[in-house]
């Protein structure tokens, strides 16, 4: 373990579990399970590995579950957060630090790039489909009740703000045809806290609420392929995006974000999905979970699924 690390580590008891949902089976697959790393947040790759956080650092684990997680060596990044998005344009990986910036790395390990410089905190989550432009939540002066999107180019530069005062918002990340960028807002709430889907054009155009229930819901992604998306559901009432809650995976086939459906139930939260963990086939996503009452090695049960 990292010494002073801000990481997140696991409760006495308390398993990670790396799984695979495919929704056009509704078959859910365990690939990994740690009793000592807890690991957020899977991208995946083409090449078939999903790119993790833990510890602070990246971990590339095959999604056939062929080989253990490894950790890929970073150098000229500090310790990492769990908002990490692979770059369109070839092996490398964009990822957020814990001193506030965004960095640029090679997936195969080697010296990372700092892409931001500007005073405010930057929580990336979305590269445009050209690889040319990414989508951040920034925090001004510790205000984390009131980040705004912003968008910035990959060699970084000044930045251009998407949303203004009226949120929070977070999660911003761009449609496979780069039309849209879709993130989680309460700026349709009533009540603080009850965060719906929403979606605006990159140029800051044409904001309309995709959501609309009781429950708090975060973190859209899209498949490669656009025809369905997945999101994070926390129960009514939950502030912020906490960990160890019953949540829920919710599955939007094409543009149906009225009708969700519930693919998988789950604990978790903070780190389940916090980035897009589709498979290049868009039939299959990634996701982690955090139960507490421990499964014995071997153990082949799996969270339940829905429907």
């Amino acid at each position: 373990m990292i010494t002073g690390s801000a990481a997140r580590t696991l409760a006495a008891g308390q398993l990670c579990r790396v799984h695979i949902h495919d929704v056009t089976t509704g078959v859910t697959t365990e690939v990994h399970t740690s009793r000592t790393v807890l690991f957020e947040a899977p991208n995946w790759t083409a090449a078939g590995d999903l790119i993790l956080n833990g510890e602070g650092v990246l971990w590339r684990l095959p999604a056939d579950a062929s080989a253990p997680p490894q950790p890929i060596p970073l150098d000229g990044v500090p310790e990492l957060n769990n908002d990490h998005v692979l770059d369109p344009r070839g092996a490398s990986v964009f990822v957020s630090a814990n001193d506030g910036h965004i960095y640029h790395a090679p997936l195969r390990g080697g010296t990372a790039r700092r892409v931001t410089h500007e005073d405010r905190m930057h929580f990336l989550h979305g590269v445009s489909p050209d690889g040319g432009t990414l989508a951040y939540v920034g925090i001004e002066q510790q205000r984390w009740d009131a980040g705004t999107l912003w968008v910035i180019g990959r060699d970084g530069g000044t930045s251009t703000p998407l949303t203004g005062a009226g949120g929070p918002d977070d999660g911003p990340e761009y449609s496979p045809d780069g039309a849209w960028i879709y993130f989680n807002t309460e700026r349709f709430a009533a009540v603080p806290g009850h965060a719906q889907i929403a979606r605006i054009r990159p140029d800051g155009t044409g904001l309309a609420q995709l959501t609309a229930d009781e429950r708090v819901n975060w973190f859209p992604h899209l498949s490669p392929d656009g025809s369905r998306a997945v999101y994070l559901s926390y129960p009514a009432g939950t502030r912020g995006h906490p960990a160890d809650l019953p949540v829920e995976l919710r599955l939007v086939e094409g543009d149906a974000w009225g009708t969700p459906r519930t693919v998988v139930a789950l604990p978790g939260g903070q780190g389940t999905v916090n980035v897009n963990s589709w498979a290049p086939d868009s039939r299959r996503f990634a996701y982690v979970d955090y139960p507490m009452d421990a499964v014995p090695a071997g153990s082949s049960r799996a969270p339940r699924a829905a429907g």
